[in-house]
């Protein structure tokens, strides 16, 4: 079993064996490359960065380079994976709806996370007159790829206007797995939809 991020580990854990896989905004692959690897999943990649790409590539991952605010249509045809996953990606697209529509289109199934702009810090440094930085949102506001912020309760109702059935949630802070009041006690949120 290959080391994954905590988050990673979380996705990969909902993912079933043998299944076909497509992973928008991949990064260097990490979580395709142990997918394929330990859990005999087949599929492709999908990144912009081009250090990214070729890092997933030396991993052995399938992967395309290209600008998910385009769209998938182009790529790929309808219901053509068995899960999409979207891992910490969501927050940083201008068209949010649009990429969900997208998911919705070539899979059955689609896993997102996203850092929670709710957690308990990040009110605190609102409070506090300053915009949130911490592990899950490591960026000061002007240099953030971030540009659209969520909480558990937001994507709820995101999920809802798109059509998406919320199937499993999870939620974290440090590798912890949150029950109790997760909108104000988690930091990184784990949605399975269909």
């Amino acid at each position: 079993m290959q080391q994954l991020r905590e988050d990673l580990r979380l996705v990969y854990d909902w993912i079933v064996p043998g299944s076909k896989v497509l992973d928008l905004g991949c990064g260097d692959g990490q979580l395709l490359a142990a997918l394929v690897q330990d859990k005999g999943c087949q599929g492709y990649g999908v990144e912009l960065d081009t250090d990214s790409v070729i890092a997933a590539m030396n991993k052995g991952v399938n992967v395309i380079q290209v600008d998910l605010e385009q769209g998938l249509r182009s790529a790929f045809t309808d219901h053509s994976f068995d899960v999409v996953v979207l891992s910490q990606t969501i927050q940083a697209m201008k068209n949010t709806e649009h990429i969900l529509y997208e998911m919705k289109r070539v899979a059955r199934q689609a896993i997102v996370t996203f850092p929670n702009f709710g957690y308990w810090r990040n009110r605190v440094q609102i409070a506090q007159g300053r915009m949130p930085v911490s592990e899950s949102m490591p960026y000061e506001w002007y240099n953030t790829p971030n540009i659209h912020w969520c909480t558990l309760a937001d994507f709820d109702a995101l999920c809802a206007k798109t059509g998406l059935s919320v199937l499993e949630r999870a939620v974290m802070t440090g590798g912890q797995r949150i029950e109790f009041m997760p909108n104000l006690l988690g930091s990184l949120a784990f949605y399975r939809v269909g």
